[in-house]
């Protein structure tokens, strides 16, 4: 039986995480009935299990580079900060397009459970950026980010009220509308980041020994 976690506490966050993971059909009506707003959601979950993909990214570009040369600490300090940010940014966004397309798809529209729903689905990849720091295991985190649009269409009823039958279809345009977004992300987060980049003569080459 799902766990209906309290408060903030990192045993709530432990359990949150364990069960949305484990067994997201009986999580989600426990994150449906949770009385709560959007900054809680953000302070409690968001800012701390997304900064796990952005810093172990930072750590293993620290450590590995990227097979080919080594950037500086403030080039990989500026790119952790900027990748954070936008994630952020990010999930609030994948929120409004999940609470704009519910009334077309029979659903209610509800910002604050349109966040959950949003928020709650990522927990998978976030957590799975922990493999980052092996930049070559990245693929993984792919798979994991798959396996939360599963999460994510089975929260889709539950709090958003789409019919089941109408379920799979919202899910696949929920989900491409967010591909959409942060593809335009990656675009300017890599525009943001070669703006930043070193001359290449304070480039450290990593030649195989």
């Amino acid at each position: 039986m799902a766990t209906n976690p309290t408060g903030g506490g990192s045993r709530s966050l432990v359990d949150r995480v364990k069960n949305i993971i484990m067994q997201p059909k009986l999580e989600w009506p426990v994150i449906d009935a949770e009385p709560t707003t959007i900054a809680d959601i953000y302070r409690n979950y968001v800012v701390i299990l997304a900064a796990i993909p952005a810093i172990c990214t930072a750590i293993g570009l620290f450590l590995m580079g990227n097979g080919f040369f080594r950037f500086s600490a403030s080039f990989i300090l500026g790119q952790a900060i900027l990748s954070y940010v936008l994630t952020l940014v990010g999930v609030y966004i994948f929120a409004l397009i999940l609470e704009a397309l519910a009334p077309s798809f029979g659903g209610t529209k509800d910002r604050v459970k349109a966040f959950k729903l949003a928020a709650y689905s990522w927990t998978a990849a976030w957590v799975a950026g922990v493999v980052l720091i092996i930049p070559l295991l990245g693929i993984l985190v792919l798979v994991a980010a798959i396996y939360g649009f599963y999460i994510l269409y089975l929260g889709v009823p539950v709090l958003m009220k789409v019919p089941e039958d109408k379920s799979v279809v919202y899910t696949v345009v929920a989900i491409v509308g967010m591909i959409i977004v942060y593809f335009l992300i990656s675009i300017v987060t890599s525009r943001i980041m070669w703006s930043m980049m070193p001359p290449v003569s304070s480039i450290s080459f990593a030649y195989p020994s």
